[in-house]
C-alpha cells in the first residue's frame, strides 16, 4: 500500500510505468514477451545499481550535503556510525568537548540497548542520536517492506526510550538499500542521510590515509563519516577515529567552519 506521505522519485515512477507498458505489450502481442522481459530485467539491474550507490538520490531524497542555508553559515557535519561503543565513544565525546564541536551519532539499536548509559551521555553532551537500524544486518539491502519496517521501528523505539528523543534521520547499514526503503522512511517520518566524504576507517588502519581523505572534502556543507563502532585499529591498536578526529576538528576550525548536528543544519 502506498503511504500518502511518500512521493516516488522520477526513477521509481518511470520504473512503475515501464512495468505496466511491458505487461500491456506482452498481452497485446505475445511475440514481444522477450523484449518486454528484457526491458524489465534491465530496469531491475538499474534499480539494483542505484541502491548500491549510497550517495544516490535515484530512489528518493538523500542528504549527501547539508542544505544551502547551512553551507552559507559555514556549517559542516560530522556523523559517527555503528556505536555506541563502551570504550571508543566516551573518548570521542571527550575530543568533541575539547573542540566545542557537535556531532550526529548514527547508533545501532541493539548496541544502544546494551550500553544505554553511553547512548544517554551522547545526548547529555549536546549531540544527536539517529537511527542506524536495530541490528545492522549485512543483508539489510535485501529486505522487503516488512523487514525494513521491522528494523527501523525497533530502532526508533529503542533509541527513543533510551535518549528521550525520537530519531529524525536514518542511515542504512553500509549505505545500501532498495526501492522498498523510501516508503517506510516516509511512514516513520525519517530522512535518509549519507555523506559527502568518508575515510573507510572500518577497513583502513592508517590514520594518515583516512585523515587525508576527509581533509580533501573539508568545506562548508560537507557531511563527514567516521566510525566509533567497528573502528579499524592502527598498528599500535588505537581506534583510527581517535587518531584522526583531532586533526579534522582543528583543520575545520582553522578554515572557519563550525560543526553542527544534522538536526541543527535543518533550521
Amino acid at each position: 500500500m502506498r503511504d500518502p506521505a511518500w512521493h516516488p522519485s522520477l526513477l521509481i515512477r518511470a520504473s512503475i510505468a515501464l512495468h505496466g507498458l511491458a505487461l500491456l505489450a506482452a498481452i497485446a502481442s505475445p511475440a514481444l514477451w522477450r523484449w518486454a522481459l528484457g526491458a524489465v530485467v534491465i530496469n531491475h539491474l538499474l534499480l539494483t545499481a542505484v541502491g548500491l550507490w549510497p550517495r544516490s538520490n535515484g530512489l528518493g531524497p538523500n542528504w549527501t550535503r547539508l542544505p544551502a542555508a547551512a553551507a552559507a553559515r559555514q556549517e559542516i557535519a560530522l556523523t559517527i556510525d555503528d556505536g555506541p561503543d563502551p570504550l571508543v565513544t566516551p573518548q570521542v565525546l571527550d575530543i568533541l568537548d575539547r573542540h566545542a564541536a557537535r556531532a550526529t551519532f548514527f547508533c545501532v539499536g541493539e548496541k544502544a540497548a546494551r550500553y544505554p548509559d553511553v547512548c544517554r551521555e551522547i545526548v547529555r553532551r549536546g549531540h544527536a542520536v539517529e537511527n542506524h537500524s536495530q541490528h545492522h544486518r549485512h543483508h539489510f539491502a535485501l529486505l522487503g517492506p516488512r523487514g525494513f519496517k521491522r528494523e527501523l521501528q525497533a530502532a526508533q523505539s529503542t533509541l527513543s526510550r533510551i535518549t528521550g528523543q525520537r530519531p529524525v534521520f536514518f542511515r542504512a547499514p553500509a549505505g545500501l538499500r532498495n526501492p522498498f526503503l523510501d516508503p517506510v522512511l516516509a511512514r516513520l517520518g525519517l530522512t535518509l542521510a549519507s555523506w559527502s566524504a568518508r575515510g573507510f576507517d572500518t577497513r583502513i588502519g592508517d590514520p594518515e590515509r583516512v585523515r587525508n581523505a576527509l581533509l580533501r572534502e573539508l568545506r562548508a556543507g560537507a557531511i563527514l563519516l567516521l566510525h566509533d563502532g567497528n573502528a579499524a585499529r592502527t598498528p599500535r591498536g588505537i581506534p583510527v577515529i581517535l587518531e584522526v578526529l583531532p586533526a579534522v576538528l582543528e583543520s575545520a576550525a582553522a578554515a572557519g567552519l563550525r560543526f553542527v548536528s544534522l538536526r541543527d543544519a535543518r533550521s
